[in-house]
């Protein structure tokens, strides 16, 4: 994947516009509907034997609302995708990849993972096309979906070129955006990142109206609106949630009076942040931290080349559903601070996100380890939370091994205490079917969520707990009943450190400190 640019540059530019003459193809595959039951299957092998490898993949069996954007991102992290054709009626589509290898590298993901686009089984196999013709006309909307996708993959402003975007054109630079799924925080940081790749952000104002998180966000030109409209709009933010819902809004410019963690006026730095608000929260933890998790962080920003294809693939949008069959439970944290790490500390912070099993500090390379998770979900779960974060003031990279389990080591060999097993642990905090900890799952913060604290111990006790472990404890809250409280710390790091730390600790009155990360401030 580290190569993708240098194979894929100026390949999107020069698509051949002709008629396709797909339907010979089509007419095959719809005889025996019953010959490939599953990407992977023994049919399935025969049939790939019968079509030789070819940048053009045909994709079949889609939802009937299917977008040309949920296409898109199947084969975005493995490559440039170079052209795509929708056949809507026939529930098909045929996607172009920049090159032989990363469709290759696409089928052979999809045969061990089953591809899904809105929780529905898909089949991807070669076509026996070498290229994809399509005529302009017929498949107009797909090509100004795929230039304007195509522009921000590469890292440049979209083409506004008449040629490729003949479209009606854009009503207002200002775009309505309504959240559903809203299971994780979405910060107006958050939203002027991800629509900043399509242009110039002015002004954002968020709300919340008949339940639903919305925001109104003006663009500086109606054709970056209209670009990310057609890129974004079906979109999830995180795998599997925080759905964008975008439509154009009846307003040409928006009045923004505050500058703080619900409105912005970017022209204006200068605006007050109003009356009882706080003003512009360090919304860090959500922030280019995200990894794999943030949809738009991933394919769009460019940060999947220090990641696996398979790997960036199973996050690409929530797409693929991992069921922990073809997917390791097992992974590779690198760059960590040798100094410092231990297999418990490790334990605890992946502890988080799924229950870890084992845990081994590589003997020649005391940098990296190996976690390992009850299954894949879990394990990816985990990469797309910690990868990337800070942990004892080092970057830490986590990615998916190539084992599928790890090795204890023979007894008396491991002296340096490398390697743990914590499979009979009993702070697995998603053994219970249906625990309340599975609803509890946030990317790492500076907030912090206490619980299991015992009667008579006070704020001050847990400020100097806290503070003790590293850092500076900048607010608490006690709930109603004190068995319960939040507490923010100055930064994310400071909060992973803690929660490492004092996950666990034992209180007196039998009672252990349970630590986890907040969704909220203080």
């Amino acid at each position: 994947m580290d190569g993708e640019g240098e194979e894929c540059d100026g390949c999107h530019g020069d698509i051949v516009v002709v008629v396709v003459r797909g339907s010979d193809e089509l007419n095959m595959y719809s005889s025996s509907p019953t010959s490939m039951t599953a990407n992977g299957s023994d049919s399935k092998k025969q049939r790939l034997e019968e079509s030789p490898p070819s940048r053009v993949l045909h994709i079949r069996k889609l939802p009937s609302e299917v977008s040309e954007t949920e296409v898109i991102a199947l084969g975005l992290p493995f490559g440039k995708v170079t052209n795509i054709l929708m056949l809507k009626g026939k529930n098909q589509a045929f996607l172009e990849l920049g090159t032989e290898e990363a469709a290759i590298t696409m089928v052979n993901y999809y045969a061990a993972v089953t591809p899904q686009v809105r929780n529905t089984p898909v089949f991807i196999q070669y076509s026996n096309h070498k290229e994809l013709k399509t005529d302009s006309a017929l498949n107009q909307r797909a090509q100004a979906v795929l230039q304007a996708v195509s522009a921000v993959q590469d890292g440049s402003s979209p083409s506004s070129d008449p040629g490729v975007l003949d479209l009606a054109p854009p009503p207002s630079p200002v775009l309505r955006i309504i959240i559903d799924n809203m299971f994780y925080p979405v910060t107006l940081d958050v939203l002027q990142q991800i629509f900043s790749k399509f242009g110039t952000v002015m002004k954002i104002i968020t709300f919340t109206k008949n339940n639903q998180f919305q925001a109104l966000l003006q663009f500086s030109d109606p054709v970056n609106a209209q670009q990310a409209k057609l890129s974004l709009d079906g979109q999830n933010i995180y795998n599997s949630c925080c759905t964008l819902r975008i439509d154009f809004s009846k307003l040409v410019s928006l009045n923004v009076k505050y500058n703080n963690d619900k409105s912005r006026d970017y022209t204006r730095p200068d605006l007050p942040s109003g009356d009882g608000e706080g003003g512009h929260k360090d919304h860090s933890s959500l922030l280019g931290t995200c990894g794999p998790m943030c949809f738009m962080c991933v394919v769009f920003t460019g940060a999947i080349s220090p990641l696996s294809a398979a790997a960036a693939a199973a996050a690409a949008a929530g797409r693929v559903a991992l069921s922990g069959a073809g997917v390791s439970g097992v992974l590779l944290a690198s760059n960590l601070n040798d100094e410092m790490v231990t297999p418990q500390s490790l334990f605890t912070l992946f502890g988080v996100y799924g229950d870890v099993q084992r845990v081994k500090i590589l003997f020649n390379k005391k940098d990296s380890a190996l976690i390992q998770l009850s299954d894949g979900n879990q394990a990816q779960l985990a990469m797309s939370h910690l990868n990337g974060q800070k942990v004892f003031g080092k970057v830490m990279r986590v990615t998916l091994s190539k084992h599928q389990t790890v090795a204890l080591p023979r007894e008396g060999l491991d002296d340096q205490l490398l390697t743990k097993d914590f499979s009979g642990s009993p702070l697995h905090r998603f053994k219970k079917p249906g625990s309340k900890n599975f609803q509890n799952i946030f990317p790492p913060s500076s907030t912090l969520h206490l619980s299991n604290i015992p009667e008579g111990v006070s704020e001050e006790d847990l400020r100097l707990l806290f503070s003790n472990a590293g850092g500076t404890v900048k607010a608490f809250k006690f709930f109603q009943d004190h068995k319960m409280a939040l507490l923010q710390m100055s930064a994310v790091e400071e909060a992973i450190q803690g929660l490492m730390d004092l996950h666990n600790y034992d209180m007196g009155a039998n009672h252990h400190l349970k630590v986890s990360f907040s969704k909220s401030t203080i």
